[in-house]
């Protein structure tokens, strides 16, 4: 019975990712929360209601580009192989 114990206790446990694959999903997700601060946006001033800043650069098209690259880094932690 002690055998069969110290098998169990001296076999390494294989997980699916490594550490270098939480590393990167722990980047990409910071990405991912840089890209959607990036396209959020402060009150408007305006009395009508409307913010002709929503059509900013930043906002329209550097932030989406950023929150894909982050999807796309989390494609690549999952895929990853690890050593």
């Amino acid at each position: 019975m002690n055998e069969l114990k110290n098998k169990t206790m001296n076999k390494e446990q294989h997980f699916a990712f490594g550490k270098e694959n939480f590393i990167w999903l722990a980047i990409s997700i910071a990405v991912i929360i840089l890209g959607f601060i990036l396209m959020s946006g402060g009150k408007t001033t305006e009395e009508t209601g409307f913010d002709p800043r929503i059509f900013d650069m930043r906002r329209i098209v550097v932030a989406p580009i950023i929150t894909l690259s982050g999807f796309a880094l989390i494609i690549f932690a999952i895929l990853k192989k690890s050593k």
